[in-house]
């Protein structure tokens, strides 16, 4: 007898060009976050933009606010070439349900009263068009992320949390400084996305995509800025940090960095969001 619970976990298959699903065995009998199953594309799309609007206030508690830079997207489930997002010129703590937009991979907003912010469209539509695997992303402009992604160098293992990014995360020296509004910027940097969930854009900042949810992106976005302050800290004092061996540097991304691990961590601040901030849900 099968006594998992169903947590139902969505993967876009490429070659047909429909999601589908897994299932990620829980605790029997005992509460445990999991993801509801929809009988219909209105249920799972409502789902998908309460979540956008949970990870958008996430950024907000995590001061990853710097006017109307950020950004994050996540795959509408009936047209898959359709993205929701923010709203141009508006708080990540303003946004809710009811101002999000959808657009689509030239630009135009398909639903929505807001304007898209344009570099929000030139990277990330060039992604999500040329990895069709990749379902959600965030960006935005924050300290420590920024100041990292100057070195133009990788996150080296120097702890458990930096070795869930280890061998998962690219270094983009493409374009470095230009302006994202530039549509070859898009075209440029898409490619590095292929097989791993995070970027470091030389001179602009951290990227993160998932294959999963944007609950995962969201979360290992806060997670890649918190481990550029540690590695930033720790070569301020001058010394050479002792570095997690690449075997067991491996092993603890495949244990403590998978996506499902990721939308797992989201789950306790999307909890306390639910209970402090319902107007997100308006």
């Amino acid at each position: 007898m099968d006594t998992r619970v169903k947590s139902r976990i969505h993967r876009y298959d490429p070659t047909t060009e429909k999601k589908v699903s897994i299932y990620q065995p829980d605790q029997p009998g005992l509460m445990f976050p999991g993801i509801p199953e929809f009988s219909s594309y209105e249920q799972e799309r409502q789902y998908l933009k309460e979540r956008l609007v949970g990870a958008c206030r996430a950024f907000a508690l995590q001061g990853f606010d710097y006017g109307f830079a950020g950004h994050l997207t996540i795959r509408d489930p009936e047209r898959p070439h359709l993205y929701w997002t923010n709203p141009m010129a508006v708080h990540f703590n303003q946004v809710k349900v009811s101002n999000l937009i959808l657009a689509d991979h030239e630009g135009n907003v398909v639903e929505g009263d807001y304007a898209l912010n344009r570099a929000g469209f030139v990277l990330h539509a060039a992604v999500h068009e040329a990895h069709p695997d990749i379902l959600a992303m965030c960006h935005a402009h924050t300290t420590y992320g920024t100041a990292f992604a100057s070195l133009g160098k990788p996150l080296a293992p120097i702890s458990q949390d930096a070795a869930a990014f280890f061998e998962d995360h690219a270094v983009i020296d493409d374009e470095a400084g230009q302006v994202a509004v530039e549509v070859k910027a898009g075209g440029s940097v898409a490619h590095h996305f292929k097989g791993v969930k995070a970027a470091i854009h030389k001179n602009h900042g951290l990227f993160t995509a998932s294959r999963h949810s944007i609950e995962a992106a969201a979360f290992w976005f806060i997670a890649l800025e918190r481990c550029c302050q540690q590695q930033l800290m720790v070569e301020a004092t001058g010394q050479t940090p002792s570095l997690v061996s690449p075997e067991r540097s491996r092993y603890s991304r495949e244990h403590v960095g998978s996506e499902y691990i990721g939308w797992l961590h989201f789950q306790t601040i999307w909890s306390e969001l639910v209970v402090t901030q319902p107007d997100m849900f308006d």
